[in-house]
């Protein structure tokens, strides 16, 4: 494979603004093929390198790479079941109101919960407990379509599903996470960054994100997010932080279990099958459980990944896609946002770079 094509369209999307700096990597199987650092960790207040160890905001990565894994979890175990409808008032952050809603609605974005509140404008007034002040928000939310009859993308979902994975286990996503699964794979740069009082210690490992203009400051360290960070950091559609490296290890692990169901794996694989396959309702859709799978035009992962392939995208400028056929995978890091989230231009170039991946990929004699 020619390294110098990529490598070069990295460096000219620096130069252009697309983001600032950029950890890429391209694996086949188990061999990482490309694994490079472009650009710089920061432009304000003054520039400074992107390192090996810099760590970035991963966004809505959360979702696939961190909630999915808790509730795939929950269901191995039989701790809850993807299909049962909710009772009415069994949890008391969803609209009892609302019928027929169920888990697989939730991972697969159809349960009809609102795409997306700007909660955190309102609890930054608010004196009491933030997290259940927020549930009873949105246990008011109105649903906006019958469960199960469209698809929208919502972050509320996920929220909702963070704090069902805590109704059942007692426990926060972010310490069983690290205890049951990044841990033991070795994976200590991935996880989520609760905000303390005192502030986010040790910020100058990580890549900054947007000169937050309701913090009044540049993000680094801090989640960007800002339902997250009013929540102090950890929630179930944003939050998590961590490398493209560690993100490959983990994607590895669950795709063994994927191609070998039967084996003896941390992650149950014929659940990993379930969750990784695209769902035939609602209509039309392209999302998996908690992963997304190439739309039929204009798809982010470019022409060339199969329709039997998974990823998902984060805010910040992040992004994974896993090819089931090829057994190939692009894992991006970005922080675009930085210094302003009106930069957009990563749209364009993620189908582009991930077409010329796939095209150098498939040049290779194996």
């Amino acid at each position: 494979m020619s390294l110098s094509p990529i490598n070069d369209f990295l460096e000219t999307a620096v130069e252009e603004g697309v983001f600032p700096g950029a950890d890429l990597l391209v694996g086949l199987g188990e061999t990482v093929l490309l694994h490079n650092k472009y650009g710089s960790a920061t432009l304000v207040p003054e520039q400074e390198p992107l390192l090996n160890n810099t760590i970035f905001d991963l966004a809505s990565l959360t979702k696939p790479l961190a909630t999915t894994l808790g509730i795939m979890a929950l269901a191995e175990g039989g701790r809850l079941t993807l299909d049962r409808p909710f009772h009415p008032k069994e949890y008391p952050f969803l609209n009892p109101k609302i019928s027929g809603m169920t888990v697989r609605h939730l991972l697969a974005h159809s349960s009809g919960l609102p795409a997306y509140q700007p909660y955190f404008e309102r609890l930054e007034n608010e004196t009491g407990i933030k997290k259940v002040i927020l549930q009873d928000w949105i246990r008011r939310e109105p649903e906006t379509v019958q469960p199960g009859t469209r698809t929208e993308y919502s972050d509320l979902g996920f929220m909702a599903l963070d704090w069902i994975f805590s109704e059942i286990t007692g426990e926060d996503l972010d310490g069983w996470l690290r205890k049951n699964i990044y841990l033991p794979l070795g994976l200590t740069r991935l996880g989520f960054r609760p905000i303390s009082i005192s502030g986010v210690p040790d910020p100058g490992r990580y890549a900054p994100t947007e000169n937050c203009p309701w913090r009044r400051k540049i993000l680094r360290g801090e989640v960007h997010d800002e339902n997250a960070y009013a929540l102090g950091g950890i929630s179930g559609q944003a939050g998590l932080f961590g490398t493209a490296f560690e993100i490959f290890k983990l994607i590895r692990t669950l795709k063994k279990a994927y191609d070998q169901p039967r084996g003896s794996h941390l992650f149950n694989g014929k659940l990993v099958r379930q969750f990784w396959t695209r769902q035939t309702l609602p209509l039309n859709t392209s999302r998996a459980l908690g992963f997304d799978t190439p739309s039929e035009t204009d798809s982010s992962a470019g022409r060339f990944f199969s329709r039997l392939s998974v990823g998902h995208l984060g805010f910040t400028g992040t992004s994974f896609w896993l090819d089931l056929e090829k057994d190939l995978l692009i894992i991006l890091l970005t922080n675009r946002v930085h210094p302003t989230r009106a930069n957009q231009k990563i749209k364009t170039f993620r189908p582009l770079v991930h077409d010329l991946i796939y095209q150098q990929v498939s040049s290779l004699k194996i």
